[in-house]
């Protein structure tokens, strides 16, 4: 799609969204009354502002991809659900390689949305940063919802949330009683076992989780994985007020990585394997509706082992590479909530983290910095009128050395009437680095001359500048009996200021075989344009239709940047019920031109091309000894093959030119579930 007609789409989208309200009103099949009756049904969100509002109420675009939801799609991983939400971005490398993003921009490890598990930040402080998507502490059906909050949150989660939130709640423990097991098995060499059982009494609640997900990726590749997940969630209730809650996970992973072909071995075929553990409590005290404190301590530890050789036969035959690593995050919070008047509520809360990582390979002298964050938050939700609502909130961030940042957000609502709520708001955002942007130091030496450099991929650049977004939105939100439906419109404009780039830089006085680079702040802006929506509609019993369309114009004087955000992206799901317990779910994907992360090797200029993709799933349950039961029949990637992301180094060698060289496998397996 040419920018000319994106254009004109944008124009005529936003003039024809924004008329229907009118045209539904036009339409009049309830009374005021019912009206009403039927926008209570909005749900509640929580990942906003940190206050429990409805979805109307909200201070920005909120997407929510509920329990049956999840349920029905079948997907085996959070981040494919992902990709059915407005504005994100997401593709795979490999089977178990996922790139997600909000708006594209990500780099090889993408830190722009901020991730949580109930509240908890899942990002590894160590080494590269990101979210191993595919080795969350979780699993799937232990999940309650997932909000996504599409736009700067940082004023409420702090730096990670720069362009976004996606907050993953799993289900209270004393919701389910009894065990389920599931099974899949199909294409691929996917063979997956789910078990749980909940139970308790006293007041005590008790879930335990345990998943083994197994396949062999993409089949053109050497990308199999094998990982094992055991999670436990507790809550206990003290009295009438209080409750504890203890939550654990870990999981460990085994996969397999690299190119046989790779320039000079530097990503060699191998198997790695990685370590992720969590223990996180909370005390919540309940006083009434409007009060509630909150204490939550956690830590996290990950282990990582990467290990290989490179070679430059006959000079160089074995050069020792590694990504190994371990790191340790611990933080605690403290947050409370009140109502200031019959019209206003208010919360507030203080955080503190430390952040510890050992890589040795990835630092020479193996330990960066210790990393200590401390911040102080607010969010005010102020009732002007019965129709006009106002949101202030506003978050001072101190992270080590630099000085403090003050992140603000305002926002109004304006409710039109019971069915229609207009939006629209300004924020503004820094992005902390990780630690490996700027402390990176990988250097390989020849073994035989422990003394001779024969490589330095990455240089330090402890003078990173913090980026920063300056994000201006208005948005719509309209709920209609005519076909029961939603529609969710976000119109954005977000300017991203020392936006961090790579770049080849010289390494000193040596001659070395591969260039070096670092990572430096770009010198002008990166602009970011466009609208996004999502309707949801069930047009008749047992039918629902959900559709998400983005469009954006980049900017940006570096026009490798413009490659990392597709310009359009759109996904229309299908979901059915059927008589005799029959159900399916239909789901097409569209993606335009996209380029992920930096690339190995800077310079290197290749995006894979826009596709279209499919997935599909048929199920029926029925009574089994009396018991719920379910079998379904499940594919994902269907139709031509397609390349969603690439290891451009890789992609660029001569003998894979104009050929896709990590094409996405089309996957179909059984699955049996059944409630003992």
């Amino acid at each position: 799609m040419s920018l000319p007609s994106s254009r004109r789409f944008l124009l005529f989208t936003f003039t024809a969204l924004f008329s229907l309200p009118g045209i539904a009103g036009d339409a009049g099949s309830a009374s005021e009354s019912g009206e009403r009756l039927f926008f209570e049904e909005l749900p509640t969100v929580l990942s906003a502002s940190r206050l429990p509002q409805a979805l109307n109420e909200a201070p920005g675009a909120v997407t929510i991809l509920d329990r049956d939801f999840i349920r029905a799609t079948g997907y085996r991983d959070v981040a494919r659900l992902l990709r059915l939400v407005p504005g994100m971005q997401i593709g795979q490398e490999r089977g178990h390689a996922q790139w997600v993003t909000y708006h594209g921009l990500g780099s090889d490890y993408p830190t722009e949305i901020q991730v949580l598990i109930d509240g908890r930040s899942v990002y590894a402080p160590s080494a590269f940063g990101g979210v191993d998507w595919s080795a969350l502490p979780l699993t799937l059906q232990e999940i309650e919802r997932i909000e996504v909050v599409r736009g700067t949150n940082s004023n409420a989660y702090g730096a990670n949330a720069f362009l976004g939130v996606i907050n993953i709640i799993t289900r209270h423990s004393h919701q389910d009683h009894g065990a389920t097991a599931q099974t899949n098995l199909g294409s691929h060499g996917l063979a997956d076992l789910h078990t749980s059982w909940s139970g308790g009494g006293d007041g005590l609640g008790v879930r335990i989780s345990a998943a083994r997900t197994r396949d062999s990726g993409f089949g053109s590749l050497r990308d199999s994985r094998d990982n094992r997940t055991l999670s436990l969630r507790s809550d206990y209730r003290l009295n009438a007020r209080d409750e504890l809650t203890l939550r654990a996970g870990y999981s460990h992973i085994s996969r397999d990585l690299g190119y046989p072909d790779s320039t000079f071995g530097n990503n060699a075929e191998r198997s790695a394997t990685a370590e992720d553990s969590t223990l996180h409590l909370t005390w919540r005290r309940t006083i009434s509706d409007d009060e509630e404190w909150l204490v939550s301590l956690y830590r996290n530890h990950e282990v990582g082992h990467d290990r290989w050789l490179a070679s430059a036969p006959p000079t160089y035959p074995a050069v020792p590479l590694d990504r190994n690593r371990s790191a340790s995050r611990t933080n605690v919070e403290l947050q409370h909530r009140f109502a200031l008047a019959p019209q206003a509520r208010l919360v507030w809360g203080l955080e503190t983290r430390r952040d510890e990582a050992h890589a040795p390979f990835l630092f020479v002298g193996g330990t960066p910095p210790v990393a200590e964050m401390h911040r102080a938050f607010s969010n005010l939700d102020w009732r002007l009128t019965p129709d006009w609502q106002l949101n202030l909130g506003g978050l001072l961030e101190k992270n080590g050395p630099l000085v403090p940042q003050f992140i603000p957000r305002v926002f109004v609502n304006w409710q039109a009437g019971p069915r229609d709520t207009f939006r629209a708001g300004y924020a503004r955002a820094w992005q902390q680095r990780n630690l490996f942007e700027l402390y990176s130091d990988v250097r390989a030496y020849d073994p035989a001359k422990p003394n001779t450099l024969l490589a330095w991929p990455y240089q330090p650049n402890p003078e990173l500048r913090v980026p920063r977004v300056d994000t201006v939105e208005i948005g719509y939100l309209g709920r209609f009996q005519a076909l029961d439906s939603t529609l969710d419109v976000r119109i954005f404009n977000e300017r991203i200021t020392n936006f961090v780039i790579r770049r080849t830089v010289p390494a000193g006085s040596a001659i070395l075989p591969l260039p070096s680079s670092q990572f430096i702040n770009l010198d002008s802006p990166v602009e970011l344009r466009g609208i996004e929506y999502q309707l949801r509609a069930k047009p008749r019993s047992g039918t629902e239709i959900l559709l998400s369309h983005t469009l954006i114009d980049r900017r940006s004087d570096d026009p490798e940047i413009l490659k990392r955000t597709a310009p359009y992206s759109a996904s229309l799901t299908w979901l059915q019920s059927y008589a005799n317990g029959w159900s399916s779910t239909a789901s097409l994907l569209r993606m335009g031109p996209l380029a992920g992360g930096y690339g190995y090797v800077p310079g290197c200029d290749y995006a894979a091309r826009a596709y279209t993709t499919g997935d599909l799933r048929i199920a029926r349950a029925f009574r089994l000894d009396g018991r719920r039961a379910e079998v379904a029949v499940n594919g994902i990637n269907l139709g031509s093959r397609h390349q969603e992301i690439t290891d451009r180094s890789e992609q660029c060698l001569p003998a894979h030119l104009g050929k896709p060289v990590n094409p996405a496998a089309t996957m179909g397996w059984i699955s049996f579930s059944l409630e003992l």
